[in-house]
């Protein structure tokens, strides 16, 4: 599979001008994504988990290959704060294989205010079916002490540690801790904001390519919503990660701002 490079979400009211044509209704928007775009990732499940029947209309929205990454219900991150985890994962993942053959990697986000806790968060992952892949993105700083620990629970069951950016520069280690990757791009210091300068693109290209080679799979997904900058910035990523998926045309119709990813994220999408 490679390279897949997409937007967290994608109901975003000013992307029209980036990526959906005028007169395209937005129940349509998702097909419209998904002939752009090989991947997205699925936010709304955060706020609300959907009914299985839901993620099965997304599933008919979408081609055959296109992949759908879904970010865990936050209800056990941040309610729950992993604890008990057994019946939260048991109903996210019944509603979320509703995707069938489009459902790619999971997303644990944890809380910014949850400090390290490896044995919870090993706990948790045992929950997950084996055939998941879930990406874990810790981010209080604490978890970062605890590197051993840190590293030997996502090792063990395969897991990836999420590589996120902020402002342009890595705020998480980059450990590899599994055959595969995931990295989140949530804002950029070039303008107009919150964009991705080409310099940065190309360091992150690079780094991403010296740990991981072009024949692992890696997700990589544009969090920086504002005025379609991820949108844009996708498109450029997926090109010069060689996703051959991505960057198909140039927007709209062939205008600026095409390409070809996947999955939904955000409230709404």
């Amino acid at each position: 599979m490679g390279w897949l490079v997409g937007t967290s979400g994608w109901q975003y009211r000013d992307w029209r001008a980036e990526l959906y044509p005028v007169g395209v209704p937005q129940r349509r928007w998702l097909a419209e994504y998904a002939g752009r775009f090989a991947t997205v990732e699925n936010n709304n499940a955060f706020y609300r988990l959907p009914a299985r029947e839901v993620f099965q209309a997304w599933r008919e929205q979408t081609p055959e290959g296109f992949v759908m990454a879904v970010k865990v219900s936050r209800y056990l991150t941040h309610i729950r704060r992993l604890r008990e985890p057994w019946e939260p994962v048991a109903r996210f993942m019944d509603r979320a294989e509703g995707l069938g053959d489009r459902l790619g990697p999971v997303l644990l986000q944890l809380p910014p205010t949850l400090r390290a806790d490896p044995p919870t968060l090993a706990e948790c992952l045992r929950c997950f079916p084996s055939r998941v892949r879930v990406a874990v993105e810790p981010r209080h700083p604490s978890w970062w002490a605890v590197e051993r620990e840190l590293r030997a629970v996502l090792e063990r069951h395969g897991s990836a540690l999420v590589w996120a950016d902020r402002g342009s520069r890595p705020v998480t280690p980059l450990w590899r801790t599994a055959s595969w990757g995931y990295v989140r791009f949530h804002g950029g210091r070039a303008r107009p904001a919150p964009r991705y300068g080409r310099q940065a693109l190309e360091t992150w290209r690079r780094r991403i390519a010296g740990e991981f080679g072009s024949g692992a799979d890696v997700y990589a997904y544009f969090n920086n919503d504002t005025g379609g900058a991820a949108v844009v910035d996708a498109l450029r990523f997926a090109r010069a990660a060689g996703d051959g998926r991505g960057g198909r045309g140039d927007g709209p119709g062939g205008g600026p701002g095409g390409g070809r990813g996947g999955r939904g994220g955000g409230p709404g999408g």
